[in-house]
């Protein structure tokens, strides 16, 4: 909303580039596939083309009549397509730095656009309560999905090509194959617009962002719910894996940017409390004490994720978390403390902070133990009724 853009340095203490140029609100933002380029859409209806170095130079691309809502990079990084509440989706050469040519089926505004991993396929999610899946090379539809009831807020590809993704207004997230156009699947468990969503590299989970505020992790592979995250405080717009799956991003109206690592494979909670452990302070020493008492109390299971970094917009420092899932409140009085450890720290601050982080955790808490008791029941009501089925079974057979 401020007109820039952030680029973060991911070591503790660097300092990040804030680049300029754009006259409203930034809609967008999307690496190349080699990260030398950086490309964002603005209300300001262009796309400009970045050179992510402490000059920050930038090129100007001008066709769309609206907002930009949505820029992305083909595979090979030599075009890349937009979209736009002038209703259409356009591509372009990056390095030619030209107007290619437009999609124009929608009736709506467009709110997202994405290429295939092979770069062949084009899809795209609009107000018009559908999703498009286009030719590149005949510029053709294909196909439009009509199953959302409500504005289509973002789309994407599964890395393997196959799948498509869709989050909606209508609170839901919807998985069709792009070969025979058939759902997949079919998620209801935000209770606001799904914002966002992305496939983690291996195909395996999709994380969401909503205006309920959580992220949510879901299991591809068994159609189910993994974990509910809770971490930003009012809706999260956007999320993001990062390339090799290792950690994924979130950002939200809250002004916060965070980074959060995925544990998908940890075995031992105790092995990650020593790997993510801060230096110890007389706040942390807290909290690690604290934490050590849980894990024995096996109150935390893995895997577990954990907010590694908070990108905060208060100044351009990268301010690293210490080690809680979900980070504290945003707000000075903590940034002062992490910046200038030597300050002294009065006992009753520190055992304030203590104690609402131990709130927020146990609430957290609280929730996890609710999804497993109900996943338990679910299974134990399966159980029982496949022991019914075969007793029926039994008794049909026996003469």
């Amino acid at each position: 909303m401020d007109s820039c853009l952030m680029i973060w340095h991911m070591k503790p203490q660097s300092r990040a580039y804030r680049f300029a140029g754009h006259k409203d609100a930034v809609t967008c933002v999307n690496f190349s596939p080699s990260g030398h380029l950086l490309a964002s859409g603005s209300r300001d209806k262009t796309v400009r083309i970045w050179i992510p170095n402490v000059k920050g130079e930038s090129t100007v691309f001008r066709a769309h009549t609206a907002t930009v809502r949505s820029v992305h990079f083909c595979s090979d990084g030599q075009s890349f397509v937009t979209a736009s509440d002038d209703k259409t989706v356009k591509v372009w050469s990056t390095h030619r730095q030209k107007f290619l040519f437009s999609l124009s089926q929608h009736i709506n505004w467009v709110r997202c656009a994405r290429f295939s991993p092979d770069g062949r396929l084009i899809v795209s999610a609009s107000d018009d309560k559908t999703v498009k899946l286009w030719d590149k090379t005949s510029r053709e539809c294909v196909h439009s999905y009509c199953e959302h009831g409500g504005f289509v807020t973002y789309v994407d590809f599964h890395p393997s090509g196959t799948c498509i993704a869709a989050a909606g207004m209508d609170n839901t997230v919807k998985v069709w194959d792009v070969r025979t156009h058939r759902l997949l699947q079919h998620y209801q468990l935000h209770s606001a617009a799904v914002n966002a969503l992305s496939f983690h590299p291996s195909g395996n989970y999709l994380l969401t962002a909503s205006s309920d505020s959580t992220l949510k992790i879901l299991d591809l592979m068994e159609g189910r719910l993994l974990y509910t995250l809770h971490g930003h405080q009012g809706p999260a717009t956007t999320v993001a894996f990062s390339r090799t799956g290792e950690y994924f991003a979130s950002g939200g109206s809250d002004e916060q940017v965070m980074v959060w690592k995925s544990n998908f494979d940890v075995v031992d909670y105790g092995e990650v409390t020593k790997v993510h452990r801060p230096p110890a302070t007389l706040a942390t020493s807290s909290r690690n004490l604290i934490w050590e008492a849980l894990r024995k109390s096996n109150l935390c299971s893995p895997p577990w994720f954990w907010c590694m970094e908070r990108l905060s917009s208060l100044g351009p420092e990268v301010q690293p978390e210490m080690d809680f899932p979900v980070p504290p409140g945003r707000g000075r009085s903590q940034e002062s403390v992490q910046s200038q450890p030597q300050e002294p720290i009065s006992m009753p601050q520190t055992l304030t902070s203590t104690l609402e982080h131990i709130v927020g955790q146990l609430d957290v808490l609280t929730q996890t133990v609710s999804i497993l008791e109900q996943r338990l029941t679910l299974t134990e009501d399966k159980l029982k009724q496949c022991l019914e089925n075969q007793q029926l079974i039994m008794q049909r057979t026996t003469p």
